[in-house]
């Protein structure tokens, strides 16, 4: 169930109730591909204030496998998490390995980038794997089209998306999860719009908007973000597949997008590039921010491996309260990636993901 409690313009704060608990939306999903956020445990996760976490069907396919994942009781148990869990089809797989698979009508064979077994992934099975996971909300198997595709084969993938939409809408379901539809069609109005009424028509409980992180510029995923929402429903949650940088998530709520994943955090984390407030979150004009989509004028990334913060004591923070900026200098962050010591990923991943939770905490706030 999703309830919208206050809307400024096209921008709406809500609530969305899953069988493990409710989010407050806006909410930001941390990337839990492989069932645990890399270099962190489910306790800090619940001590970071992470309302949900996202896994990967494809992934978690591969590694422990169906039945495996069936006795051992579902993804929730297995890690020992019990909040709520979104899966991701394996949609994305079929645009990130397209080197290693052929699709068809009936679905598409993998060649695992673990050992070459051959996995043929169909919408059915997609959602059966979903089902053996017991997350909340599962999303439908879609053909992911690369960003620099044409015309014709940004057409032929959403077509296909809409009918395995339906496919997957046609399991039975076995408990009360949530079913989301994902808006195909990349940076075509006509073929965006057809997507998302034909997947309304189909009905599910929420939509996302897919396609629009693999590659276009950035001013096409803003643009066709607002355009596709204006074909969704206002009752049900929006949800922006893989995007994106702090600027990106203002920008795509303000046109009344509810739900947001992105590896960057963890993945800028391990690379030690660490994103830092310009002022407090929370005195934040938003809506002013939102129209200078461009800028990054909130905040700053700063690369803490760099030689400037050999010797910086001071917090690397000064508006952030996580475990790293409270007990732990800039430099001493330095030296633990200098060193290679694997606790540089753990403190580096609490801070930008810290930053990201905020993020939505500020953004809700200003909706209210």
């Amino acid at each position: 169930m999703f309830t919208i409690k206050n809307q400024k313009n096209n921008a709406r704060r809500g609530v969305l109730t899953t069988p493990h608990g409710e989010m407050q939306t806006p909410f930001f999903m941390p990337i839990a591909t492989k069932g645990a956020v890399k270099s962190l445990s489910s306790r800090d996760m619940e001590t970071l204030g992470a309302d949900i976490l996202l896994s990967n069907t494809y992934h978690l396919m591969l590694k422990p496998g169906l039945e495996p994942m069936k006795q051992l009781g579902g993804l929730h148990t297995f890690m020992n998490w019990q909040k709520p869990i979104l899966t991701d089809s394996g949609g994305y797989q079929v645009f990130s390995l397209s080197k290693m698979n052929k699709i068809t009508e009936d679905g598409v064979t993998f060649n695992s980038h673990l050992d070459g077994a051959r996995i043929h992934l169909t919408p059915e099975l997609s959602m059966e794997m979903q089902a053996a996971i017991g997350s909340d909300i599962r999303m439908q198997f879609d053909h992911v089209a690369a960003g620099t595709s044409t015309k014709e084969v940004y057409e032929d993938a959403m077509e296909r998306s809409l009918r395995w939409a339906k496919r997957c809408k046609d399991v039975p379901r076995t408990d009360e999860h949530l079913r989301f539809g994902i808006v195909q069609g990349g940076t075509y109005e006509d073929l965006r719009e057809r997507s998302a009424k034909g997947l309304v028509e189909i009905g599910f409980d929420g939509y996302a908007i897919g396609g629009l992180s693999v590659g276009e510029p950035k001013e096409d995923c803003y643009r066709f973000t607002e355009f596709t929402t204006r074909f969704l429903p206002t009752d049900k949650p929006r949800y922006f597949m893989g995007g994106g940088m702090p600027e990106e998530i203002v920008y795509y709520v303000s046109v009344g997008v509810d739900m947001f994943d992105c590896v960057l955090p963890t993945r800028n984390a391990r690379h030690g590039t660490l994103f830092t407030w310009n002022q407090d979150p929370f005195t934040i004009d938003f809506e002013k921010e939102a129209k200078n989509v461009f800028a990054q004028s909130f905040y700053t990334q700063k690369r803490v491996t760099n030689e400037q913060f050999q010797f910086t004591t001071e917090p690397l923070d000064a508006f952030c309260s996580c475990e790293t900026c409270q007990n732990y200098s800039p430099a001493y962050l330095r030296h633990l990636f200098a060193t290679q010591e694997l606790l540089a990923y753990r403190l580096a991943s609490i801070h930008n993901l810290t930053f990201y939770l905020t993020l939505m905490r500020a953004l809700r706030a200003s909706l209210e």
